[in-house]
C-alpha cells in the first residue's frame, strides 16, 4: 500500500481533507512510493490559525525558553542524522554522504538560532539631550511562512524556521510537494525537543497552498528559494499584500580560470561543482570560464575526471551521483545537451543515453561537458539544474568578467588563481552575491549571509545570518525623558521607606 504524507498542523498530524494528492516517486526505481496531502485554502487557513494561537505565548516567551527547546531540538537532529537522510536519499535521489551534507549545513543553521541572545540584543544611547536617553529593539513579526524547493528538502527549511521561531514568530512551511517526508520528520523532531504545538506547523500543496500563503492577512513575511520566475512571483504578489518577502533565484554560477592557475585543482573543482547533488543546487558551477590558452588542457582534466564517475542509486555506498528528481525533470536536462551542438557547442560528453543496470526506470543521466559553447546558445543562458557543465573561451581576465558580469544572474562564482592581485579584483568587480577563490561553491557559513544579487534575489535581505535575524525581526526605537528626583515637589519623600 502507498504510504501517504500527511500535514504536521497544532502539534500532531492532520490528515489532508481536500481529496488531492500528489505522487512521490524514487528516483533511483522511477516507482510511486507515496502519495502526499495537497492542502485547500481551507487547510491553508487551519495552518496559520494554529500558527496565530501559539504566537500568543511563544511570541512573548522568554529567551531563556526558546534556547533550552533549541538545543534540545539540535540534540535531537543530531541523533536522527542517518534518519532524515535516508528519507531525502528515497525521495530526492541524491547519494547518501550528500544528504548527510545537506543535513550538516542545516544544523549550522540551528547552532546559530541557539545563540539568538546574542543577536537579539538591543542598543542604548544615554544622554541624547538633557535626560533623554534612546534604545532600540528588535521584535518578532508574529507569523511567517517558508516555501521550499525540492533540492534540498532539509537543509533550506533549517535555513528559515529555527532563526525564525527563536526570533519569537510561529512558522508555516510548505515543502516541495516532490520529496515532502523530510519536512514532517523535522517537525515532529522539534515536537519531541519541546517545541510548543503551533509554533512548526508543515502544509504540504501546491500552487493552491502558495497562494494561500501569500494572500492570507494573518501571514507577516514569506522566505522563499526555488526558480527565479517564482522567485519573481512570490515577491511581486507577497509585496502587493503587504508582506516582507525574502525570495531567491535561479542562477548561473560562472568559474573563471586564469591561466597561472593549478588546473588539477580547477578541474577537480570544476568536476565536483558541476556534478555534485548531480547539478541540482542553485550553487552548482554551470559555466567554467577558460581565459586564453588553458582552455583544451583544462577541458581534458575535467573530460578525464568525469569519466571516472560513478552513476547509482543514493543508497549505494559505491555511488557517487544519483538520480535526477523526476523523469520529466531528466528529459529536460538532456534536451540542452542534445541540441548543443546544432547552437555550435561541441559536445565533449553527452550523458543524456546512460542507464544503471537493475534500475533501468530510475530518472538517469550522465554526466555532460559542453566545450566552446556560445553565450546566446540555451545551454548558457538558461540554469539547466542537472549535470551539464559549459565551457566558455575568453582571451583576458576582462573579457571573461565582462562576459559574467553580463549575466542577468549573480548569485555564487568563483575564480582560480595563484594570483592575489587579480582574486582581489574580481572579488571588487564581479557582480555576484557570493565570490569563492580558489573555492568553487562559496556557501557562506551559518553565521554570514547567503543571498545572491539581480535575478538570483527579490527582495532586501538574505537568507540566514544577521540578514535572517533582521529579516524575521522588526525594529523599534523608544526615546525616553524622567524627571530627576531633585526636582520632585517638596513634601515628597523619594527614600526608601522606614522599618517600623
Amino acid at each position: 500500500m502507498t504510504k501517504t504524507v500527511n500535514h504536521w498542523i497544532g502539534g500532531k498530524t492532520v490528515e489532508g481533507t481536500s481529496g488531492q494528492y500528489g505522487p512521490v516517486t524514487d528516483p533511483a526505481t522511477g516507482q510511486v512510493t507515496t502519495r502526499v496531502a495537497l492542502a485547500s485554502v481551507e487547510e491553508v487557513d487551519a495552518a496559520v490559525a494554529a500558527a496565530k494561537a501559539a504566537y500568543v505565548t511563544w511570541g512573548t516567551s522568554s529567551l531563556a525558553q526558546r534556547t533550552a527547546v533549541l538545543f534540545r531540538y539540535r540534540a535531537l537532529l543530531d541523533a536522527h542524522r542517518d534518519d532524515i537522510a535516508a528519507l531525502i536519499t528515497a525521495e530526492h535521489g541524491k547519494v547518501h554522504s550528500d544528504a548527510l551534507g545537506e543535513v550538516a549545513r542545516g544544523l549550522e543553521i540551528v547552532e546559530l538560532a541557539c545563540g539568538i541572545t546574542t543577536q537579539l540584543k538591543g542598543e542604548l544611547s544615554t544622554q541624547v539631550s538633557n535626560r533623554v536617553d534612546v534604545s532600540s529593539i528588535r521584535q518578532s513579526l508574529g507569523v511567517v511562512a517558508g516555501i521550499t524547493p525540492f533540492n534540498f528538502p532539509a537543509m533550506v527549511p533549517m535555513w528559515m524556521f529555527p532563526l525564525a521561531i527563536a526570533c519569537g514568530n510561529t512558522f508555516v512551511l510548505k515543502p516541495s510537494e516532490k520529496d515532502p517526508s523530510a519536512a514532517n520528520l523535522l517537525a515532529e523532531l522539534a515536537a519531541e525537543a519541546g517545541l510548543p504545538d503551533g509554533v512548526l506547523n508543515v502544509l504540504h500543496g501546491d500552487k493552491v497552498a502558495v497562494d494561500g500563503l501569500l494572500n492570507h492577512p494573518d501571514v507577516a513575511a514569506v522566505s522563499f528559494v526555488g526558480s527565479t520566475p517564482i522567485a519573481r512571483y512570490i515577491h511581486a504578489t507577497a509585496s502587493a499584500n503587504g508582506k516582507r518577502v525574502q525570495a531567491l533565484g535561479g542562477a548561473k554560477n560562472h568559474m573563471l580560470v586564469l591561466p597561472d592557475a593549478d588546473l588539477d585543482a580547477a578541474a577537480d573543482a570544476a568536476v565536483s561543482a558541476a556534478y555534485g547533488s548531480a547539478g541540482e543546487r542553485c550553487m552548482a558551477i554551470s559555466a567554467v570560464v577558460a581565459v586564453g590558452a588553458i582552455g583544451d588542457e583544462l577541458v581534458a582534466k575535467i573530460r578525464e575526471r568525469a569519466e571516472k564517475i560513478t552513476i547509482g542509486p543514493g543508497n549505494d555506498p559505491a555511488s557517487e551521483m544519483g538520480p535526477l528528481i523526476t523523469a520529466a525533470h531528466r528529459d529536460k536536462v538532456a534536451s540542452y545537451v542534445t541540441g548543443a551542438a546544432a547552437q555550435g557547442a561541441e559536445v565533449v560528453l553527452d550523458g543524456t543515453g546512460h542507464t544503471v543496470e537493475g534500475f533501468e526506470d530510475g530518472h538517469w543521466i550522465g554526466l555532460s561537458l559542453l566545450d566552446k559553447v556560445s553565450t546566446d546558445s540555451d545551454a548558457y543562458k538558461d540554469e539547466i539544474f542537472g549535470p551539464v557543465l559549459c565551457v566558455l573561451r575568453v582571451e583576458s581576465y576582462e573579457d571573461g568578467v565582462a562576459l559574467m558580469n553580463a549575466s542577468p544572474f549573480g548569485n555564487g562564482t568563483a575564480i582560480f588563481t595563484r594570483d592575489g592581485g587579480a582574486a582581489r579584483r574580481f572579488q571588487l568587480e564581479i557582480q555576484a552575491g557570493m565570490v569563492g577563490v580558489n573555492v568553487p561553491i562559496p556557501v557562506p557559513v551559518g553565521y554570514h549571509s547567503f543571498g545572491g544579487w539581480k535575478d538570483s534575489l527579490f527582495g532586501d535581505h538574505h537568507i540566514y545570518g544577521n540578514d535572517g535575524v533582521h529579516f524575521y525581526t522588526r525594529g523599534k526605537v523608544t526615546t525616553t525623558r524622567w524627571p530627576d528626583p531633585a526636582d520632585a515637589p517638596a513634601g515628597v519623600d523619594l527614600g526608601f521607606p522606614r522599618n517600623h
